[in-house]
C-alpha cells in the first residue's frame, strides 16, 4: 500500500514500538490516528506532527476505551490502515502473577483486538483496499517460561489473524501479521532485560521494528516473523516442539532466578 495520503489509526502509539512507528509514518505522509493511554506523550507527537497527527487518549482494556477509538475513526470520515500495536506483558512464574495481571494482559493483547475490529471493520469495507495489521510476539509460536499469559494471548492474537485473513479473503481488506522479537521497550522490565543478556537474547531497537512494519504495510505481507535464530525456532516449534522443549530446558534456572528476583522487585 502506498502511504502517501493514507489513513492509518495506530494502537498503542504513546508506547516505544508505536511512537516509532507513529513518527516514521508520518515521515513516510500518512495522515495518523494515534491512540494511546499516555496523554502527555501523544501531546508530544502532536506538536511534532500537527498536519498529520491527531490523538485520541483511550485505555483500550475497557469497553469505553474501545468504543471512543471506533467513534473517533468514524469522526475522521473512516481509516484505510489499522496498526494495533497496543500491548501488555507481565514476566513471571503463573503462580507469582495475579488475577489481575492476567485479565489485564487478556484485555488488552487479545479481546481489545477483536472487539476493536469488530467495530473497524464496517469502515474499512468502505475504502477500495484496506489493511489491517497485528502487532504480535515471537512468543505467539514459542510458548517462553515466564511469559505463559503473555504467550497465551499472542498465540491467541495470532489465530483471530489467520482466520480472519481467510474470512475477509474475498474482500477488500487485507489482514496482517508481524511478530517482533524482543525488544527494548519500557514494557520489558529490568530483569527481562538483564535475563536477555544472561541468556545471550538480542533486542532490537523500537524504531528497527516500527521500520519492519512500515515496510510489511508497503508489501501488504501477510505474515513476517522478525530476527534470527527466533524465526527458525518459530518454525521449528510447529514442527518439531519437543526439540524446542529441550533447548527451553537449559534456560529455565536461568528464568526462574529472573522471575524470582522480579516477583521481589513488584513486592517490594
Amino acid at each position: 500500500m502506498e502511504l502517501n495520503g493514507t489513513r492509518v489509526l495506530v494502537t498503542g502509539a504513546s508506547g516505544g514500538i508505536g511512537q516509532a512507528l507513529v513518527e516514521q509514518l508520518c515521515a513516510a505522509g500518512a495522515r495518523v490516528l494515534a491512540v494511546g493511554r499516555d496523554a502527555d506523550r501523544l501531546a508530544d507527537a502532536q506538536e511534532r506532527f500537527p498536519q498529520a497527527l491527531r490523538r485520541v487518549v483511550a485505555d483500550l482494556a475497557t469497553i469505553a476505551g474501545v468504543d471512543a477509538v471506533a467513534a473517533a475513526a468514524r469522526e475522521l470520515g473512516g481509516v484505510d490502515c489499522v496498526v494495533q500495536a497496543a500491548g501488555l506483558n507481565r514476566f513471571g512464574l503463573v503462580e507469582q502473577q495475579d488475577d489481575d495481571a492476567i485479565a489485564t494482559q487478556v484485555a488488552l493483547n487479545l479481546v481489545a483486538p477483536m472487539l476493536l475490529t469488530r467495530r473497524l471493520l464496517p469502515l474499512l469495507r468502505e475504502r477500495p483496499r484496506a489493511l489491517l495489521l497485528f502487532v504480535g510476539s515471537t512468543f505467539g509460536a514459542i510458548g517462553y517460561p515466564g511469559f505463559a499469559p503473555y504467550s497465551a494471548t499472542k498465540f491467541g492474537l495470532r489465530g483471530f489473524a489467520e482466520a480472519l485473513r481467510r474470512e475477509l479473503a474475498d474482500g477488500p481488506v487485507r489482514v496482517l501479521y508481524l511478530a517482533p522479537r524482543a525488544t527494548r521497550t519500557a514494557m520489558n522490565a529490568s530483569a527481562v532485560v538483564a535475563m536477555n543478556r544472561a541468556l545471550g537474547v538480542a533486542m532490537d531497537p523500537p524504531q528497527q521494528v516500527a521500520a519492519a512494519i512500515v515496510q510489511a504495510l508497503r508489501d501488504e505481507s501477510p505474515e513476517r516473523h522478525l530476527g534470527w535464530p527466533e524465526k527458525f525456532f518459530a518454525r521449528l516449534n510447529r514442527l518439531l516442539p519437543r526439540v524446542v522443549d529441550r533447548a527451553l530446558r537449559g534456560q529455565l534456572a536461568t528464568i526462574r532466578r529472573f522471575a524470582h528476583s522480579e516477583s521481589e522487585e513488584i513486592r517490594s
